[in-house]
């Protein structure tokens, strides 16, 4: 936890100060029962109203002092523990932007969530706790032990016995609690999970008839994650009664010695009063040291997992900012596969295995293949969402991983598989391809992309809003927007994952005519399971399995590649494929 003190420094002044007005506070009340033995033992004792009311007064300047002190170490406390939150989800946010896909999958996206949320929150708890209580407590057991030796060290010796009494009472119950709160955070992490599972995928639940299922599985996680916090919370509940009956029975024992101590007249009643809050204030202190604890535990289990993301190490790592052009060589392919193998992690098994081919800077490459064949992972290696297990691949003669994390986003636009749109305007969402692009650009991406037919036809055109998710477009439109989105930076390189499927034959058709015409000199890869999507490209690469079946045009792959020929045969009439031949 004491690593992520460093996301506090902004707030350092707020940190020293607040303590010691705490401190300052913990002095005032040690203070006070020794004051109040001068009111009962001279002022009651010889009927004093005037002395009194001048040492009262006294009680009240040092309390209202206290509160003061109080207020001020909290208002320190807000300000730090909020800042220093801010500033660490800020910071945490930044290192979830540079993982690569491996890490991601591995945290999960719930996971992650609940880091930056839920644990975040419970080490802002934890700085303003220790702030208000890490010094004011220790203090006042100290304190407080030794103004009760002061008053009588005979009678000290019950506290010497409560101590370690109510000490054992809350190690047992600490005990028994701390290990089920990090099996509550783990099972809560579970519970987010479904939740945003059904959040995501309702229109599915839905149509598959299944809300039961799922109101019945979030139902047993969430009854798990209660009865595991019941558990726990019976067993922190125990906390207050038994140290209260310690407490009680410290006092009871106070008045009896005490008493028998008055009589003989080694002690005063004002000091026995003293004595008794000072007891009550030593054991009530070990009360609070106890929470602090539990509290601690569970910042320090919040504090593993967020380390575990700042010392996750990305495994797609990029050079500085020195640019590639200058070593690029544009006589050689645009893109180059060599030897090329990938598994995905914790996986024995390769997606894809030793491919090997070339793209000619300018051409219209389609990637077609079974379900599962590696179309998308082969794909997802040329802008180094994952980087290759063996081999190399090169863009423009140079190998994806000595070029800068933005001169290869440059190169490269990408629709993907799922058409992912943000909450805000279409405007927006299509400016996300190129921040600076003018009215004018984004208007002709649409058009190329063939979003504008639908676009204009809206009453608010290019500012309608896009709800989250864009729940209020189909799913043909959201291709057609993420293709305008990628279209809009003029890439050098344009990679459409599948993203046509949604699309009618002739909106495919159209707006397949409209690339080839627009994207002159541009390297199109068309990942698709249509033939009639990818024929009529300059080159077609036939996956199976991660292998590379066939490299070719149309009529070459339907003379010499068997798997080629199968998804013709299911796909195309006997006649279509002998007009093609």
């Amino acid at each position: 936890m004491f690593k992520l003190l460093r996301f506090a420094k902004p707030y350092k002044k707020q940190v020293i100060l607040g303590p010691i007005f705490k401190l300052l506070e913990a002095i005032l009340e040690i203070l006070i029962p020794t004051i109040m033995v001068l009111i009962v033992d001279k002022g009651i004792r010889i009927k004093s109203t005037s002395y009194v009311l001048e040492i009262g007064g006294i009680m009240i300047v040092i309390a209202t002092l206290g509160v003061m002190s109080a207020f001020t170490c909290q208002y320190f406390a807000s300000i730090a523990s909020q800042g220093f939150g801010t500033i660490l989800r800020e910071e945490l946010f930044k290192k979830i932007g540079t993982l690569s896909y491996s890490e991601i999958d591995e945290f999960g996206t719930s996971s992650l969530i609940n880091r930056v949320t839920n644990d975040v929150n419970q080490l802002q708890s934890a700085l303003a706790m220790f702030m208000r209580l890490a010094i004011r407590v220790p203090f006042l057991c100290i304190g407080g032990i030794i103004m009760a030796m002061l008053l009588d060290v005979k009678l000290s010796s019950i506290m010497y016995l409560s101590i370690p009494i109510i000490a054992f009472a809350i190690y047992m119950i600490m005990s028994r609690s701390l290990p089920l709160y990090k099996t509550v955070q783990k099972k809560l992490d579970k519970l987010a999970l479904i939740l945003r599972e059904n959040l995501s995928g309702i229109r599915v639940i839905r149509a598959f008839s299944r809300m039961e299922y799922e109101k019945t599985r979030f139902e047993k996680a969430n009854e798990d994650q209660t009865n595991t916090s019941v558990r726990v919370g019976k067993i922190s509940a125990l906390m207050n009664p038994t140290t209260s009956i310690i407490m009680n029975f410290s006092v009871l024992f106070i008045l009896w010695f005490g008493g028998i101590r008055v009589n003989n007249g080694f002690l005063t009643r004002g000091k026995i009063i003293a004595y008794i809050n000072y007891t009550t204030l030593v054991l009530s202190a070990l009360i609070i040291v106890a929470n602090l604890i539990v509290l601690f535990t569970k910042a320090a289990a919040s504090a593993a997992r967020v380390n575990q993301i700042f010392d996750t190490n990305p495994s797609i790592e990029y050079i500085g900012n020195l640019s590639i052009d200058k070593l690029s060589n544009k006589n050689v392919s645009s893109i180059k596969f060599q030897n090329v193998s990938f598994a995905y992690k914790n996986s024995k098994k390769n997606s894809i295995s030793n491919v090997s081919f070339e793209i000619e800077a300018g051409q219209t490459v389609g990637i077609i293949g079974g379900t599962g064949s590696g179309k998308t992972t082969l794909i997802n290696l040329i802008p180094r969402l994952y980087d290759a297990t063996e081999g190399e691949v090169f863009i423009n003669g140079i190998d994806v991983k000595k070029y800068p994390k933005e001169e290869l986003g440059s190169k490269i636009g990408v629709v993907p598989q799922k058409a992912i749109l943000f909450s805000g305007s279409i405007l927006e969402n299509i400016k996300w391809g190129k921040e600076d692009a003018s009215i004018d650009e984004i208007k002709r991406a649409a058009e190329i992309g063939k979003a504008a037919e639908f676009i204009e036809k809206l009453p608010l055109k290019y500012e309608t809003n896009i709800s989250q998710g864009g729940v209020n477009f189909s799913g043909g439109q959201k291709q057609r927007l993420a293709i305008a989105r990628a279209l809009v930076r003029k890439p050098e390189i344009l990679i459409m994952d599948d993203s046509l499927s949604a699309l009618d034959y002739a909106t495919d058709a159209a707006l397949r005519n409209d690339l080839r015409k627009n994207t002159k000199g541009m390297t199109v890869i068309m990942v698709s399971q249509r033939i009639s999507t990818i024929k009529s490209a300059d080159r077609i690469i036939v996956l199976d399995n991660g292998l590379v079946s066939g490299v070719g045009s149309h009529q070459q792959l339907m003379k010499d590649c068997d798997v080629y020929r199968e998804i013709c045969s299911s796909q195309l009439s006997k006649e279509s494929d002998a007009d093609e031949q």
